[in-house]
């Protein structure tokens, strides 16, 4: 989860390096491409971006494309920030030559971001020992036995240590880069980049919402309207009995589908967006804390802040002074 201890400033060094290497992971790999690597005029300042190959040659990625980098190993020295994609097979220790960069990287202050499986690499690294880390569920078992002096935390979207920052899987990489913008740009530059990416600037949630859960096609529809629905009603009152109705299901009917489709209870969910929605307004208005208690749904400050501390382990104070346009 965030550490908002300091307002948002653009990073001392901008230069963003992302791994490339035989049998890559292209949907990691094209999501730190899309987040850092893309031009975007509109805003004053940006990231420098490079691709750093870990072996010589075109270098064959997942689905038949070929991926040939500008840059070697030799780039990471001079990167602020490195990017590792999902790791080709989490059995194989990295090259040498790899970890030892990513050493000297760690030695000087860079930051180490892995997606997925990337944190295996990091681990192989010795990047990792004492710290809280993340990875997909179905890998984090075998991390946590590799690697017993990592605390693997298997149930968040990712975690951010400071100098380390690990997400679960591959979508979640994006939440995680989402997050490293806030954290250097500030909320309103995050918001931006997430309208053109098409995806919410948050998500809450847990790993447990997308283990495999089969839910009947046709509560897909029903359901996903009554989301929508929530989200623009998050003031009011929403017991079970109505969000059933809404659904058009019986309250036991709705109950199972429910967990099935996101892994959750109503409650929890909902305390999610509303979350979500308070997290917003925090970082882009200046209204009082009991103005957003009162949007969000949660009636009054004192229980929006007893669920920022169980959900984000911080007050909604600190996350404004830590993310706020101000």
């Amino acid at each position: 989860m965030p550490s908002p201890s300091n307002r948002p400033t653009s990073p001392p060094n901008r230069t963003v390096a992302v791994l490339a290497y035989d049998g890559l992971c292209t949907f990691e790999f094209g999501v730190a491409v899309e987040v850092f690597g893309l031009p975007r005029p509109e805003f004053a300042e940006w990231y420098r971006f490079t691709v750093c190959a870990v072996e010589t040659g075109p270098l064959r990625a997942i689905g038949g494309v070929q991926v040939t980098a500008a840059a070697g190993l030799e780039a990471l020295e001079e990167a602020g920030t490195i990017v590792v994609p999902g790791w080709r097979d989490i059995r194989e220790i990295p090259p040498e030559p790899l970890l030892a960069a990513l050493r000297r990287a760690r030695d000087r202050g860079a930051r180490l971001v892995s997606i997925c499986s990337g944190v295996f690499v990091l681990a192989a690294a010795g990047a990792l020992a004492g710290r809280r880390v993340t990875t997909h569920w179905r890998y984090a078992e075998a991390l946590a036995a590799r690697y017993p002096d990592i605390s693997v935390v298997p149930d968040v979207l990712y975690v951010d240590e400071g100098q380390v920052l690990t997400s679960a899987g591959s979508a979640a990489g994006l939440d995680l880069c989402l997050h490293i913008v806030r954290r250097d740009w500030g909320a309103r530059i995050a918001n931006q980049v997430a309208r053109r990416l098409v995806v919410p600037p948050h998500r809450e949630g847990g790993q447990a919402q997308f283990v495999d859960r089969p839910v009947q096609v046709e509560d897909r529809p029903r359901l996903a309207a009554l989301f929508d629905w929530i989200r623009r009603n998050l003031a009011g009152d929403l017991p079970l009995d109505r969000l059933a109705d809404q659904a058009g299901m019986s309250l036991r009917t709705f109950l199972r589908r429910f967990r099935d489709a996101t892994g959750m209870t109503p409650a929890e969910w909902l305390v999610g967006e509303r979350l979500a929605l308070a997290r917003d307004l925090l970082e882009t208005t200046e209204l009082p804390v009991e103005r957003i208690a009162t949007e969000c749904g949660f009636g009054s400050a004192d229980t929006l802040r007893h669920h920022f501390r169980r959900r984000l382990a911080t007050s909604p104070a600190r996350y404004r002074a830590g993310f706020s346009l101000g």
